[in-house]
């Protein structure tokens, strides 16, 4: 059921960006998948659903904070599949609730990841905030919805060296 409920979502959302409070932007980025195999996950997606590498990303990750597994980017173009290889030891690691490498997550961007705390706190909805940990540059946090699924909402901050 959670399956369906992620392809519910990415078919809501792929390729819309949503205006929130007026000025806060959000857009579905990727969804992420988490495989004990990743190399045949990356052969699958690429083969059967003809994605493409997105090498870009590889450089952009920061194995220095919590999470060192093995990740494949593909994209269709438009969206990108994150194929991660299952930690469910990151949570604990990084002393936070949320562990988004435990079953994978869908994730969207912002352009103001403090606004979108600030909702998430008006609507009283708890959120893992890791900060920048896994990408170079990326300001991530991580929520459930009302059904356990996770969520990711990351800001590439201008800042980011």
């Amino acid at each position: 059921m959670q399956s369906h409920s992620a392809q519910m979502l990415y078919e809501r959302y792929q390729g819309t960006t949503c205006e929130i409070g007026g000025s806060m932007k959000l857009t579905l980025h990727h969804i992420n998948f988490c495989s004990t195999n990743v190399p045949a996950m990356d052969e699958f997606y690429r083969s059967v659903l003809g994605m493409a590498p997105e090498p870009s990303l590889q450089a952009s990750r920061d194995t220095s904070q919590g999470y060192a597994g093995d990740v494949a980017f593909v994209t269709d173009g438009t969206t990108q599949v994150h194929l991660a290889e299952r930690d469910l030891e990151v949570g604990f690691r990084m002393r936070q609730a949320v562990n988004p490498l435990e079953r994978g997550h869908i994730a969207f961007r912002t352009d103001d990841i403090e606004a979108f705390k600030r909702r998430l706190d008006e609507k009283g909805i708890a959120y893992a905030d890791y900060g920048a940990w896994a990408m170079n540059g990326w300001h991530q946090i991580f929520f459930h919805d009302p059904e356990g699924n996770i969520i990711e909402v990351h800001q590439v901050r201008s800042d980011a060296g």
